[in-house]
This record gives structure tokens, C-alpha cells and sequence, in this order.
């Protein structure tokens, strides 16, 4: 057994979990795959076009669900175009048999969630989507729906990451005040630290043209997740500007990319996660947490500076978002060991030193 101590796990860590037979990958990990605090989850060979999104429950695998809700079986190995507007479900090439010690969760990898596809990880036997229990054994899917653009995906295309944890680990607001004075985790001269650091969105814009944003273009073409830089970007995005306003009208069921107003600081020793912020506040979110590896927005590591991306929508009403506004808030949590390597240090990292940063689909 791989002795851990507590803390979200390194990819030393994750390297040997998976040569412990903790991680079970179909085919051996692909050179990349590996991130600083992450591990990137592949698609297998089938995807499945359902009725609905569902949770097995804790009576059933998730084939059960799947022999009830199908539409019908699509071979990825050949590729396979994902329509908006409908939800599959698809083998991943990972497997776990974790210790009774150890947890795990996923998220979206952050050019999933910046051309708005939805997706979670689920589980045989889960209550929750992307929360995968202490001691669990079994099979990973991935529930996938585009909202906005039609996806062409395959056999080993990452859409979700993993990272797995061991103890209770997350900074209370006390300990992220301490780290903030002495790290400095955003450049907030009065940060809020209330259940995390609280991020808010820059409306003020970028650069000579004052860019605060882009907003989806509907009945796109489709982007070919596996190919960087394949996509025109005057094809699917509608560049914002600011006004003199410093404001911006949300409209529902449109896709928004903003940034924050802070550039965000992950030190060596933590990882963070955005989570959104209370939806009692307006009627917005922020529709995608997000993972942030150690190392991001770290000087020694070239991410100086670095701002959030904020993948944004309105609910059922428009909503006007303020320059300044809080739409999101990072926790933080300790690492188990500091990464060999950090987010933005030779870890083909695509995100580093951001500003306001479209996904790396788009030229």
C-alpha cells in the first residue's frame, strides 16, 4: 500500500497510486496526463446518448441506468460528434479501487468549461455527481452535454479532471487570512475571505479597446476538442467592450467569458477550486468550478499576474453584472507534498499569466 500523508495528492503521488493499482487505466498514462495536483480522466471506447441526466443511486451501477435510459451506443474510437442540447454518458479509461482513507472529486478541465460543455463524473452506486467516496471501487463516466457548440470528440479525449484527497484538508477562513498576508493569494488591497477568497469580475476591460468579455455565437460550427488553435474566433464569439456604465446586461440561456478583477495566486504548497458564488445574490453563476494547480499565478513559475476566467450565465431573467461585483470565491487547500513541478513550469500548461483568455481551441 502507498503510504500518503494528508493533503490533496501530488503527481508523484498519483504516479504511484496508479502503480500500486490504486488508479486503474485501461492503457498506460499518456506523457501530459499528469498534472501538478490533477489527473486528466479519457474518454474510453463507447458513449451513450440518453434520455436524461441521472444519478444511479445507491442500489444500481450506472449500466443499470444505462439499460433503462439509453438512446443508443456511439463507437468513439472513431470519433463522434456531441449535439447541443442532449446529454451522453461515457466510459472513461479510468478506474479506481481507492483506500478506505482516501477520496477523491473531478471537475471540468478548464477548456471543457470555456466552450460550455457541461460535464460530470459519476460513479456506480453515487448519490452525487463528482464526488467519489473514501474506499470507493469501480468504473468512471463522464456525463457530457454541449450547451453552446456541437463537439467532435474520441476515444482518449480529456474532458474532466480528477484529484484526489486524504484528510480534511480545506483552509478555514482564519488560516486563508494567514496565507493571504503572507502570500498574498489575490491583489486585493481588502480581500473578502468568507467560506474562501471572494473573486469578482473586471468590467472595466483589457487592453486599448477595453475587451471585458466574450459572449457565444449560436449555431456555430463544431470545435474539435483534441485540435488547439483549429477555430477562427470572430466564428463563434462576439467580443465585448466596456462603456462608461461599467456594467453588463446578462442575457438567459446566453454563454459569457469574463475575467476577474484580481489576479489569482496559488502558492507551491496549496491548490485551490472555484466555487460558485450564492445564487441568492443574483441570478447568475459561475457555471463551471474550476481546479487551480500550485503554481498557478506563482511569479518563480511565469504566472504573475494571472486572472481567473469566469465562464458565466444568467438563470431564468437578464441581470446586470457591476464592474467589481462578486460572482465566485477560491478555497484552498493544503497539498500532501509540494509538486516536482508547478502549473506554468514546464507541466504544458495553457493558462498561465492569463489575462482575459478564450479556451485553446480558439486563434
Amino acid at each position: 500500500m502507498v503510504a500518503l500523508k494528508d493533503g490533496i495528492q501530488s503527481a508523484d503521488a498519483i504516479m504511484r497510486l496508479a502503480e500500486a493499482g490504486v488508479i486503474k487505466p485501461e492503457t498506460p498514462f499518456a506523457s501530459d496526463q499528469v498534472q501538478p495536483a490533477s489527473l486528466d480522466l479519457r474518454l474510453g471506447r463507447r458513449v451513450y446518448r440518453v434520455r436524461a441526466s441521472f444519478l444511479p443511486g445507491r442500489n444500481h451501477t450506472v449500466r443499470d441506468r444505462l439499460e433503462q435510459l439509453s438512446f443508443h451506443e456511439i463507437d468513439l474510437s472513431v470519433g463522434a460528434i456531441l449535439e447541443t442540447g442532449s446529454v451522453y454518458i461515457a466510459e472513461l479509461q479510468e478506474g479506481l479501487a481507492l483506500p478506505e482513507d482516501l477520496s477523491a472529486a473531478a471537475n471540468p478541465k478548464s477548456s471543457t468549461g470555456r466552450i460550455d460543455v457541461f460535464t460530470r463524473v459519476i460513479t456506480d452506486r453515487s448519490q452525487e455527481f463528482d464526488t467519489i467516496g473514501a474506499g470507493y471501487t469501480g468504473p468512471l463516466y463522464a456525463e457530457i452535454s454541449p450547451r453552446t457548440f456541437p463537439v467532435l470528440v474520441r476515444t482518449g479525449t480529456r474532458l474532466s479532471q480528477l484529484r484526489l484527497r486524504k484528510g480534511e484538508v480545506r483552509l478555514s477562513d482564519a488560516e486563508l487570512y494567514t496565507l493571504h498576508q503572507r502570500e498574498r493569494v489575490v491583489t486585493s488591497a481588502e480581500p473578502s475571505i468568507q467560506d474562501g477568497v471572494a473573486v469578482s469580475v473586471d468590467l472595466a476591460g483589457f487592453g486599448s479597446d477595453r475587451l471585458v468579455g466574450y459572449r457565444a455565437k449560436r449555431h456555430t460550427g463544431l470545435v474539435d476538442v483534441d485540435k488547439p488553435g483549429s477555430c477562427r474566433i470572430s466564428d463563434f464569439w462576439e467580443p465585448l467592450h466596456a462603456d462608461t456604465s461599467r456594467t453588463l446586461i446578462l442575457d438567459p440561456g446566453q454563454f459569457y467569458i469574463l475575467a476577474s478583477k484580481e489576479a489569482v495566486h496559488v502558492p507551491p504548497d496549496y491548490a485551490a477550486e472555484m466555487v460558485p458564488f450564492d445564487p441568492l445574490v443574483g441570478e447568475f453563476r459561475v457555471h463551471y468550478a474550476g481546479f487551480f494547480d500550485p503554481g498557478f499565478g506563482h511569479a518563480a513559475a511565469g504566472g504573475e499576474g494571472a486572472r481567473a476566467v469566469l465562464e458565466v450565465r444568467s438563470r431564468d431573467v437578464p441581470f446586470i453584472l457591476e464592474d467589481g461585483q462578486i460572482v465566485g470565491r477560491l478555497v484552498y487547500e493544503r497539498m500532501a507534498e509540494r509538486p516536482q513541478v508547478l502549473y506554468g513550469a514546464d507541466a504544458g500548461s495553457n493558462y498561465q499569466a492569463q489575462g482575459l483568455k478564450l479556451s485553446k481551441h480558439f486563434r
